[in-house]
């Protein structure tokens, strides 16, 4: 049985990313291991948690010696998914979505946009880095024909819905929602919301 085959609790799978994007920066500094000590004080993390985390999907530490970092990220990249290039589509390029067209065009991840799309006439014929943007009518056919899995909606609340409809009718199981709106959609379909301006809200109270 394999990781992926039970469930597995999604505050561990949100912590993967974590530990990958630690782990590439020691490979920058050409680090070669690692212990979950020195990853749990790195991360403000408790290391027994950590070594609970990574023990779901196999025994990857050498006793006392700890983790080699170039084995560990190759394999929490195979475990993400991230061994091969993610296509997303992108719809609403307005200030935030061509923010992020920008931001992923110069990061070395396996995630990449693809497509991007708007219902606005103005927008249309735009470009952003190596892509134009696309109208609406032709976003099922992209979604489909390049067997696109995941989207980006960054669109506003009143359209938020309506796209995401049609991003699962045209196959989308993934999607990163940045409309401050919680969207219905099916099961098997993942949702992941960013609201820049709730997160600033919860940091307030620390103030």
């Amino acid at each position: 049985m394999t990781a992926k085959s039970h469930r597995i609790p999604d505050v561990v799978i949100r912590r993967l990313p974590v530990y990958l994007r630690y782990l590439q920066q020691l490979q920058y500094y050409d680090v070669d291991s690692v212990s979950s000590q020195q990853m749990g004080h790195d991360l403000n993390l408790n290391p027994a948690q950590i070594r609970k985390d990574l023990s779901i999907f196999g025994d990857f530490g050498i006793k006392g010696k700890g983790y080699r970092v170039a084995d560990l990220s190759e394999k929490l990249s195979g475990i993400l998914g991230l061994d091969k290039e993610i296509p997303i589509v992108l719809v609403g390029v307005g200030n935030l979505g061509a923010a992020l067209c920008r931001y992923n065009r110069y990061q070395q991840t396996a995630t990449k946009i693809v497509g991007l799309f708007d219902g606005h006439p103005s927008k249309i014929g735009q470009v952003h880095g190596a892509y134009e943007v696309r109208p609406m009518e032709e976003l099922v056919g992209f979604v489909r024909q390049q067997e696109i899995k995941m989207a980006i909606i960054a669109v506003p609340v009143a359209a938020a819905q309506s796209v995401c409809d049609i991003l699962v009718a045209a196959g989308i199981r993934a999607i990163l929602n940045f409309a401050p709106v919680l969207l219905n959609v099916p099961d098997g379909v993942r949702v992941q919301n960013s609201d820049v301006t709730a997160e600033l809200q919860a940091l307030a109270y620390y103030l």
